[in-house]
């Protein structure tokens, strides 16, 4: 983390200063200016006849409000000033002059203090060389005092002033720089937070995915066969080739539910990046690495698709169930996650069926239209007296047929009908 100046006011030194060094430095430059103006004030005081030691004592005053310069720049300034015709002060008028330069003061003030400054400077220089002059009797030229006057009053105010300038822009861009630093920082965390929770999120809807993968490829089969194993039961005894045909299309199932697990597995590692490997050869392939395609990708590419429905209500044909199916219109090559996404809805409605219906007299439509397609399953209520197949139900199917079509931007629609039935639609748009 960088270090702003409010952190800097935080860590803080005593008074106004924002750090002890600066207290300390303060203090340093103050006690010189305090020596240097006792000095000079000493020499005025005893030149115009008021006794030396009133000049320490003043020189000492005067000088030692160098320590206020980070609080009152201007008042320093002032200071240095008033004392410049006694030719005291040298230190307090150049720190001075740098501190309100490097300030947030107003720069007209600064240009205001600084050109008086250089004019007072200015005067006591052409006072004082003339007085030399003057007393040493020199021969010197009309323009040589009014020059060295002006150079001592920009050598005095002008380099002090532009070190406080440059100085104050230095320190106004490193905390500009500070601060965007702090800002960028901010702004990095807050990505990383929400990239954490679209992480977080994707993981969530590829949990769901295959959650819903899993119920899908596992409810319908196992539900078959826990259909057939039960007819199995029941005619066991009496009808031994009846039986045999059972427990053959509970194999079936077993073996498509084994093939069904094993594909989708394979998707999953495909969409995480893991090597997938080829099965059931004679001979050891070598490993065949996916790089990293999008998970959902890979689930288009797969899966069941619309073709398929006849040979799926034939299974629940075989398992006992009174099945119509119908199409109607025409129309075909729609896309994957729509032919996948309509197979999966009528294969978990014929599975609730089989679920909470058992014997009932089933359903299914498919329509075909313009820019969508339509698929309806509806069973009517058990009949009196039919087995109870016993199939548990976790309350997913529904939920997750109605993920499937709202993620295609469809329609969903299940519920009980009046003739005590089950009824679920769906409308899936198929774009061109």
């Amino acid at each position: 983390m960088t270090t702003t100046g409010e952190e800097h006011r935080a860590a803080g030194g005593p008074w106004w200063w924002q750090r002890r060094r600066s207290a300390v430095l303060d203090v340093v430059l103050a006690g010189v200016s305090a020596l240097e103006c006792a000095v000079e004030g000493a020499v005025f005081t005893d030149r115009v006849g008021l006794g030396s030691a009133l000049g320490v004592l003043l020189g000492l005053v005067v000088g030692s409000v160098l320590v206020l310069r980070r609080r009152w720049p201007v008042a320093v300034v002032l200071v240095a000033l008033a004392v410049s015709p006694a030719e005291m002060g040298m230190v307090l008028g150049f720190v001075g002059l740098y501190t309100l330069a490097a300030s947030e003061v107003p720069r007209r003030i600064t240009a205001v203090l600084a050109s008086m400054s250089g004019l007072g400077s200015l005067l006591v220089s052409l006072v004082r060389m003339g007085q030399h002059v003057d007393e040493s009797g020199a021969a010197t030229t009309p323009w040589f005092t009014p020059s060295m006057a002006v150079l001592v009053a920009l050598g005095t105010t002008a380099p002090p002033v532009l070190l406080g300038l440059y100085v104050g822009a230095r320190r106004r861009l490193m905390e500009s720089l500070r601060e965007r630093a702090d800002s960028l920082e901010r702004e990095l965390q807050l990505l990383a937070e929400r990239a954490e929770e679209r992480a977080e999120w994707a993981r969530g809807e590829e949990r769901r995915r295959i959650a819903r993968e899993m119920h899908d490829v596992v409810a319908h089969r196992v539900s078959l066969m826990v259909v057939h194993s039960t007819a199995l039961q029941a005619v066991a005894l009496k009808d031994p080739e009846t039986a045999a045909k059972n427990a053959a299309l509970v194999g079936d199932m077993g073996r498509q539910a084994l093939t069904e697990l094993r594909e989708m597995l394979g998707v999953m590692r495909a969409s995480s990046g893991v090597p997938v490997a080829r099965a059931a050869e004679p001979e050891p392939e070598p490993v065949v690495t996916v790089p990293e395609p999008r998970a959902v990708l890979v689930e288009e590419e797969q899966g069941p698709s619309l073709a398929e429905l006849d040979e799926l209500v034939g299974q629940s044909r075989a398992a006992g169930m009174a099945v119509e199916f119908s199409v109607e219109g025409e129309g075909s090559g729609y896309g994957a996650r729509v032919e996948r996404t309509a197979y999966r809805v009528v294969q978990e409605a014929l599975t609730n069926a089989h679920k909470h219906a058992a014997g009932a007299a089933t359903r299914v439509r498919l329509a075909r239209r313009a820019g969508e397609v339509a698929m309806q399953v509806e069973n009517g209520p058990p009949p009196e007296g039919g087995v109870d197949v016993k199939l548990p139900s976790g309350g997913n199917g529904l939920v997750g047929m109605r993920e499937r079509v709202l993620a295609l931007g469809g329609v969903f629609v299940a519920g009980p009908t009046d003739a005590g039935g089950f009824r679920v639609s769906a409308v899936l748009p198929v774009g061109e």
